[in-house]
């Protein structure tokens, strides 16, 4: 899946609105890639026809893997937006990239520690390189922090075994939005983040950093019940993801804030539906679009229940690694033990090789018959032990990888502990002042 989160910015006496929009282009099951996604050559040719003919400031779109699609889009938007900017990351890329009618300033790119496994090729989120891209803006002398982002995909709801590294991906995420957009007037996030609204990722960002929900903010909204971004009408969607929410999911948001200096309101909200008149989808998501209103104010800082919000929040989130960390561990010592087999077996099929030969050796040294010949042949001692060596390294591999996995966890709930911490402090010492 492709998704474009474009921002249209228009002066008006009562102060600035900004429309803020997504426009799917890509099959999740497809990814985007070339020869691969159904129809992906028509629909990077609608989505660069749909944002030439909306006038917006800047659109950021996903999983754009390949760079000569990026490329084309550039060229055919390049009247329209004439700065652009592609993020790359991880083997295929990290899919982000931004089109932009105002001059970029700054641009980061951050790669989540976590993001599934290399072996799990037929989900194949590792090889992306999920991350979030940072763009800042100056739009008219208001600094925007425009962040798009992709999290790891869930494929099972019942037995999700990325959820730990969802959460850590979100944690990350929280994490670097709070601690680079310091100076920014105005902070947006588009992207699919693969949580229900009230999943548990879900609420550790936007009790991280503040973020507000475009869908839960809006004074209006069009579109499919519950603000659903996948739905079952849409031809390109997995039927089975909508067994048990048969209405559809909601996994794809513009979340915002304001500063110490402007306040931003969402005045409306518009998801698309299905093909809304054209031949084909051009997602299996569908479009958001939410219309902004950013004024000169000061944003209210968090409440004393927010903070025991977000403490709940984080305690929850750490049993959550800890749950992940286990498992971890438990692959970790499987893959000790995968190597240690396989190292005895090496050593088994060495150690019956030599006594084969040092057996007909001495056979042909003192002539006697000996019981070498009813052996193993060695061209099958010499498979046993390539199969136990390839088999060893594949071990190391595997136990490389679970550690990077367990070390990742470990550090994210260090990092949350201490938060949680800081927040306690924070919260009785606002309690030490109220009671002054």
């Amino acid at each position: 899946m492709c998704l474009c989160w474009a921002f249209r910015s228009d002066t008006e006496q009562s102060g600035c609105q900004w429309a803020v929009s997504s426009l799917g282009v890509a099959h999740v099951a497809d990814r985007g890639i070339r020869y691969l996604s159904k129809l992906c050559s028509k629909r990077y040719k609608c989505i660069s026809q749909k944002l030439s003919e909306v006038s917006h400031d800047v659109a950021l779109l996903e999983e754009v893997w390949s760079e000569k699609d990026y490329m084309k889009l550039k060229e055919k938007l390049a009247s329209y937006y004439p700065h652009s900017h592609y993020f790359r990351s991880g083997v295929i890329g990290s899919g982000l990239c931004v089109f932009s009618k105002h001059p970029i300033i700054d641009t980061l790119l951050y790669q989540y520690s976590l993001n599934g496994y290399p072996f799990m090729l037929h989900h194949g989120d590792w090889f992306g390189g999920k991350s979030v891209g940072l763009v800042v803006l100056n739009l008219s002398g208001i600094i925007v922090n425009a962040y798009v982002t992709h999290l790891h995909a869930e494929y099972s709801r019942e037995k999700d075994a990325y959820h730990p590294h969802r959460i850590l991906q979100a944690w990350e995420l929280g994490q670097f939005v709070r601690h680079t957009s310091q100076v920014a007037d105005i902070v947006l996030l588009g992207g699919d983040l693969n949580m229900h609204p009230d999943d548990l990722g879900n609420r550790l960002l936007r009790s991280l950093t503040g973020l507000r929900d475009s869908f839960i903010e809006a004074d209006s909204y069009e579109g499919p019940e519950g603000g659903c971004t996948s739905i079952p009408q849409n031809s390109f969607t997995s039927k089975h993801e909508f067994n048990s929410f048969p209405q559809g999911i909601r996994i794809d948001y513009i979340l915002f804030k304001g500063s110490d200096k402007y306040s931003i309101n969402c005045r409306a909200l518009q998801t698309t539906q299905a093909t809304d008149g054209r031949e084909f989808p051009i997602s299996d998501h569908e479009a958001v679009s939410a219309t902004l209103q950013v004024q000169h104010g000061t944003t209210q800082r968090l409440l004393g229940g927010a903070e025991i919000g977000a403490i709940d929040v984080l305690n929850e989130a750490r049993t959550e690694l800890r749950v992940g960390l286990h498992v971890a561990t438990g692959h970790q010592r499987g893959a000790g033990r995968l190597f240690g087999l396989s190292i005895a077996l090496v050593l088994l099929s060495v150690a019956i090789a030599l006594c084969g030969i040092t057996s007909k050796a001495l056979s042909f040294v003192f002539g006697a018959e000996t019981l070498a010949e009813e052996g193993l042949p060695i061209v099958v001692l010499c498979l046993l032990g390539l199969g136990a060596s390839l088999s060893a390294l594949l071990a190391i591999a595997a136990y490389v990888l679970f550690t990077t996995e367990i070390k990742a966890l470990r550090g994210a709930e260090d990092e949350m502990r201490r938060q949680t911490h800081t927040l306690q402090h924070a919260l009785i010492h606002d309690k030490g002042r109220a009671m002054i």
